[in-house]
């Protein structure tokens, strides 16, 4: 078996010079690192996790980017990753992007930089091209997230299923003017693509038409949820249901919407995602869209330590159920 010292003799430099390629020192030339990588391969050397754990040189860290912790779904779902990991030895360091680019890279830089061994990403807020190059330095799981791309490992469920099930749902209680909230944007290339595309195909199949107006994008809070229905009830044509695509949105449509005397579902039938706490305790309780968050934070943690301890493992992208939960605010 090859060691640091036979790439060393190989590529002619000293074992300090493989030694900082390897940990990804920033003053090392290109030309070096060329040499060195060259060596490696050459060599099939491949540094033993293990020993570099006693090292220092790993650090039994894993990142993980949210968006907002403050939202119950992903407090939940780092919840079940820092479990899981704790024990399997792991710590976690939580990393909130804020929907931010700048932070996401800055968090991004911390697997560069080696101060954690992998990142788990609960959203992405740059292009994947971007994000991609930072798998040189370790190991990245999308969780929550879904790309069609076979080069990166993603736990995830069927985005575009949860809005078809849920849309289809208010077209059979009788709805034919509903309205829709998206925590991104309504194109092709928006953040919730897939759930607009479930949403498209449910109104299409009814033979249901999309009145712009009723499309809400940019949605993710309680405050949000409680202008929609101010926004609703400025209309002269107004909705009878509304997916909302989160059960925060939707809790406080359903608070504004008591506030201004409304009943539901009668005037306005209400449809969260996620299943959170929040949705049985509303009133009426909410029906909603479960995402087994659990199940989706353990799965990432296994998925992501077997990539650091077998770094040529073959990438795979693991779908966990969804279902509808009908309640009383439909």
């Amino acid at each position: 078996m090859s060691t640091i010292s036979d790439v060393a003799k190989l590529s002619g430099l000293s074992k300090t010079t493989v030694s900082r390629v390897l940990n990804n020192h920033p003053y090392v030339s290109e030309d070096k690192k060329k040499k060195v990588l060259k060596a490696m391969k050459e060599l099939g050397y491949s540094p033993n996790p293990a020993a570099r754990r006693l090292r220092g040189q790993l650090t039994t860290t894993i990142g993980v980017i949210v968006p907002r912790i403050v939202n119950p779904f992903f407090s939940y779902l780092v919840n079940a990753i820092e479990q899981t990991a704790f024990t399997q030895g792991y710590q976690v360091l939580i990393c909130q992007s804020n929907e931010d680019k700048e932070k996401e890279l800055a968090f991004l830089n911390l697997l560069k930089t080696k101060q954690i061994d992998g990142i788990v990403m609960t959203s992405l807020e740059n292009d994947w091209g971007i994000i991609e190059q930072y798998t040189e330095y370790g190991p990245i799981v999308l969780c929550n997230e879904y790309l069609n791309n076979p080069d990166v490992p993603i736990v995830r469920i069927d985005q575009n299923k949860g809005a078809y099930i849920g849309i289809n749902h208010l077209i059979q209680q009788g709805h034919r003017k509903i309205a829709y909230c998206t925590g991104g944007l309504f194109d092709e290339q928006g953040k919730d693509k897939d759930r607009n595309q479930g949403f498209q195909k449910a109104l299409k199949e009814a033979g249901i038409m999309i009145n712009p107006k009723w499309i809400f994008v940019n949605q993710h809070t309680i405050e949000d949820g409680k202008r929609v229905i101010n926004q609703i009830l400025e209309m002269d044509d107004r909705p009878t249901a509304v997916f909302t695509g989160s059960d925060e949105v939707a809790g406080g449509m359903m608070i504004k919407a008591k506030e201004h005397g409304l009943n539901i579902p009668d005037d306005i039938a209400i449809i969260g995602f996620d299943d959170q706490p929040i949705a049985e305790l509303l009133d009426p309780q909410l029906t909603t869209i479960r995402q087994p968050v659990n199940q989706m934070g353990e799965k990432a943690v296994e998925v992501i330590i077997d990539l650091l301890n077998n770094p040529e493992k073959r990438i795979s992208s693991y779908e966990l159920p969804i279902e509808l939960v009908i309640r009383k605010s439909t």
